[in-house]
This record gives C-alpha cells, structure tokens and sequence, in this order.
C-alpha cells in the first residue's frame, strides 16, 4: 500500500552498543552496580550511560562500547557490519532480541570479564511508532515498510520492520554503515512511503531492479 502523503519521520542513527543484563553487569562493574544515565535517547526509558566496556572477538577489540540502559533479561551486542570485520566476527541481521545462533564475543570491564556464546548481532533497520500512530497508517507490529530519503545521495530503505507499541515514540533507527551511505545523521527527516505486503516482505534477498 503506497500512502498519497508521505509520512516524514525523524532519523535516529545508532552507533555500536551494548544492552547488559543485571547478571552480567554484576560482574563487569561489581554486585549491585547501577547504571549511570548519560543523556536520554529518543525512545522513553531508555538511556545513554556513562559506562563503556571492551568487545572483544577472535580477531580484534573495539574500546570505549556505550553501554544502554536500562538493563535486559538478556545481554545484547550491537554491531555495524564494518565492526565485524574488526572483531572477526559474522553476526546475522536481526531484530532486536532475537539472539538465537548468532555469535558471541567478550566483554571485558574494569571488574571482570563475560564470554558471551551468543548475543552479537547486526540490528534490523526499524521504525518505531506509538500504537495510536500506527493504526492511523494501517500498520501494527511486525509489518515491514519502505523509508525513502531524498538527500544528496538518496536512497530507498526496503524492509524496515515496524516496531509499535504504547511506549514507543516515532523514529526510524539505522545503523552507522547504512547513514554514511546515504549521508544521513540523527535529527534528518526521511519519509514512510509505502507498506509492503506480507509476501513481497518476505523476499528479501530478491533483486530490486532487473536489466532489460
């Protein structure tokens, strides 16, 4: 479904980070420790913190990782495809939470160290929207759409997964790989411009255009 208008909606671009779980967070920084909040982000509750961590993977080590708050049942690392290559590593595409297979790495803090088995991923490009907002687009969790940005170097997003729920605010999320591309930066404006259907969002390794 093609909107008439489209929908502008703000860019958040995100750089590598870490989701710790408090288990994991206890032995990095100490029992007990909290998070320190740096700044807010876009999305409510959640928070910059002042606390970086080394990753660490089979071929190399990236310092100074921002760690985000709050904590989660689960420790996640959030990695550019450009940082793979850095860390020797080949993390899967995927939403955010689903961990299942992908590659682990090792965090090291200034109080101890975590070998993770699993948890480093490449974070699905996404759009996250208020429920309200995205029923008066015809969207609900889950369904994939089309960003599109018109800048100097312009360039279509295809299969932006929809992430809606109460406590979400409007922003379009893409790594740092897929903004220096298209010269993109937080704070710009892209534009929803159309809903794919559930089969066609399901080919996702089918060619855009074909030679005639």
């Amino acid at each position: 479904m093609k909107y008439n208008v489209p929908v502008q909606v703000p860019v958040g671009v995100s750089n590598r980070h870490i989701h710790l779980s408090q288990a994991d967070l206890d032995i990095l920084f100490g029992s007990g420790y909290k998070l320190t909040e740096m700044k807010p982000l876009g999305q409510p509750g959640q928070f910059a913190c002042k606390e970086v961590l080394i990753v660490a993977g089979p071929k190399g080590v990236i310092q100074n990782v921002r760690i985000l708050g709050p904590t989660r049942k689960q420790t996640q690392v959030e990695v550019s495809r450009s940082d793979s290559f850095v860390l020797g590593l080949q993390p899967p595409v995927r939403d955010s939470g689903d961990l299942a297979g992908s590659p682990g790495c090792v965090l090291i803090g200034p109080k101890g160290t975590v070998i993770l088995k699993e948890g480093v991923i490449i974070a699905a490009r996404h759009l996250h929207i208020h429920s309200t907002e995205a029923e008066a687009l015809h969207l609900k969790d889950k369904d994939r759409i089309t960003v599109a940005f018109g800048g100097e170097r312009s360039v279509l997003f295809q299969n932006v997964i929809v992430r809606a729920g109460e406590t979400m605010a409007l922003e379009f999320h893409l790594d740092t790989d897929e903004a220096n591309a298209g010269l993109l930066k937080s704070g710009d404006r892209a534009y929803i411009i159309e809903r794919c259907e559930p089969e066609a969002a399901e080919v996702t390794d089918a060619p855009v255009f074909v030679a005639s």
